[in-house]
């Protein structure tokens, strides 16, 4: 798995094309929550990635969650390249399926809510359409940079981020302090103590909490590329903006901010660099 994603040039992709591969995104998704429920609550074995080094954790049902998106993908697209967090990279034609079979693996095997299956398609620039979907409470986000939705009990409404535009009154999430870096966490707390309200924990739900206007601001550090893709098109297709700490291109991992509108943003941005 010494391989990993980098940018390359856009892959032009039609807007039947992005309807296609969304749809696909939502179904393979939930094909991926089918095969990881009956382990979530379990007495699983979990696995520590960094052989004692910290503690990154893998379970059966991570493993399980990927091979079901990888089978999905090369059935239906088998010149398209797949990075995930499990198996790899496996190079393409220049359109790469981005998989976290479960973001928040710690709430998984702790039986906590917020986690959830992460698929997203990369052009070589920026994620195209992304899905998040949470089954234990079968709630699915999607969206394709333009617009995004909600699906929870076989119904679907769109997603609009918040009107919130100052750091005062904004309310703020990260999945936790002790993940920022260092050198990263003098800056998040400028911000954090600007701001109405700071929730600690959320992984990638946090991201649909945003999209859905319940939250006005996220921000992470130490991102993988299978960690953000996926939520980039759904909080931007609600109207949202996300970029890394200085405002550039997070596709592949590093920093990110998430805000629910620009104004926000560019206050958010400002803080963070200013400690």
């Amino acid at each position: 798995m010494s391989a990993t994603l980098g940018f390359t040039p856009a892959i032009a992709v039609s807007a039947d094309q992005k309807t296609e591969y969304l749809g696909f995104a939502r179904s393979a998704a939930r094909a991926a929550g089918d095969a990881i429920l009956p382990y979530f609550r379990s007495r699983m074995q979990v696995t520590n990635k960094l052989s004692g080094q910290g503690f990154d954790p893998v379970t059966l049902a991570d493993q399980a969650g990927e091979r079901v998106i990888r089978a999905a993908i090369e059935d239906a697209y088998p010149d398209h390249g797949i990075f995930g967090e499990e198996f790899g990279l496996k190079s393409g034609n220049g359109l790469t399926w981005v998989i976290d079979p479960i973001d928040g693996t710690r709430a998984f095997m702790t039986g906590m809510l917020h986690w959830g299956v992460l698929l997203a398609l990369f052009d070589g620039e920026q994620p195209i359409v992304g899905v998040m979907y949470q089954p234990y409470t079968d709630e699915l986000f999607s969206g394709d940079n333009e617009s995004a939705w909600y699906e929870r009990a076989g119904e679907s409404q769109s997603l609009t981020t918040s009107a919130c535009r100052r750091v005062d009154e904004a309310c703020l999430s990260t999945t936790g302090i002790d993940w920022l870096p260092a050198s990263k966490q003098g800056r998040f707390r400028q911000l954090s103590q600007a701001t109405k309200l700071t929730k600690m924990g959320g992984d990638c739900y946090l991201f649909g909490m945003l999209a859905m206007g319940s939250l006005d601001l996220g921000v992470e550090a130490g991102l993988n590329a299978y960690d953000i893709q996926a939520l980039m098109p759904i909080v931007r297709g609600a109207g949202g903006v996300v970029t890394d700490w200085e405002g550039g291109n997070p596709s592949l991992g590093g920093t990110v901010l998430a805000s629910a509108t620009q104004a926000l943003h560019s206050e958010a941005m400002t803080l963070l660099g200013s400690a």
